[in-house]
């Protein structure tokens, strides 16, 4: 089996649908078709059962689909590390993001690529819902993430920034009459709820209660910022984040006020203690030479 037939396959596998397929991956539905069909007579079994409304994995589909994965998953980072290594680098540090402010973080990234241009620096967003799942599960090597952090698996590393709190409301909200607001009044509304694990440290970017010892009611379910935020355009929550969201998710519907009684929330480099090598010791140097970043309020 050719590698592209691979893909084929296991992007047919994910969508359960010919024409996503073929458009997610630039063929027309008859190569895609034709390919699964050539596969399917090497094997001698069908793959996918077809009817005019669904497209679903028969239980050899399954298997050879639970087989292929982890070697094509291989097979891409070693063509990858390939093509890197034909440019002169050798490893890529891969970074996710809780907070949306990469940018003011630029001087780390700017000294670690001036220092170290054999490695290749890639930062991409990650969700706060499974930030540890995808730490752990080795999708990024460095987690960007709120402290506190003291999970026995995980090594926190140095302070990049620390940022005031602000509060996400509604533009027609009845709180914009004010210019600021104290967690004492916020806890008259409800504030997102999530299933986001440890507790204690989402406890931490939206306690349970006031320093007077008031509950803060926590309301509908969200997995990520765009639903949190899209929910308080709604009027249905308020929201708790840190100040750079005033500058980087300017949206019609929000208004931010700051949060006078909380103290800043401080974010920093995580990483699994495992996985401890020299790039992800080079970008804690980097950090700690420069010491936390003061950003624009």
């Amino acid at each position: 089996m050719e590698l592209r037939d691979i893909e084929i396959f296991l992007t047919l596998a994910e969508e359960l649908h010919f024409g996503r397929t073929a458009t997610r991956l630039c063929l027309s539905p008859a190569r895609v078709t034709q390919a699964i069909q050539k596969q399917e007579r090497q094997i001698g079994a069908p793959l996918f059962e077809r009817t005019n409304r669904s497209v679903r994995l028969t239980p050899v589909g399954q298997q050879l689909r639970d087989d292929l994965r982890p070697l094509y998953a291989g097979l891409k980072d070693s063509m990858e590390r390939a093509r890197l290594a034909g440019q002169g680098i050798t490893a890529t540090l891969r970074i996710g993001m809780l907070p949306a402010n990469a940018y003011d973080l630029r001087p780390y990234w700017d000294v670690f690529r001036l220092r170290h241009p054999q490695w290749k620096l890639r930062v991409q967003k990650s969700q706060f819902s499974d930030a540890f799942t995808t730490l752990r599960r080795g999708d990024i090597d460095i987690l960007i993430a709120w402290l506190p952090i003291d999970e026995p698996d995980l090594t926190v590393g140095p302070v990049l920034f620390a940022e005031p709190r602000v509060l996400a409301i509604a533009t027609d909200h009845e709180l914009t009459q004010r210019t600021s607001i104290s967690l004492e009044i916020a806890a008259d509304f409800q504030h997102p709820h999530s299933d986001t694990q440890p507790d204690y440290w989402y406890d931490a970017y939206i306690p349970r209660a006031t320093r007077r010892g008031r509950t803060i009611e926590r309301g509908a379910l969200v997995q990520n910022t765009e639903e949190a935020i899209t929910l308080a355009g709604m009027a249905e929550i308020v929201v708790l984040f840190p100040a750079h969201m005033t500058r980087y998710w300017i949206r019609p519907d929000i208004t931010y006020l700051p949060v006078t009684d909380m103290g800043p929330l401080p974010y920093a480099m995580v990483w699994r203690s495992d996985t401890d090598n020299e790039p992800i010791r080079a970008l804690a140097e980097v950090v700690h030479d420069l010491g936390p970043l003061t950003l624009q309020s």
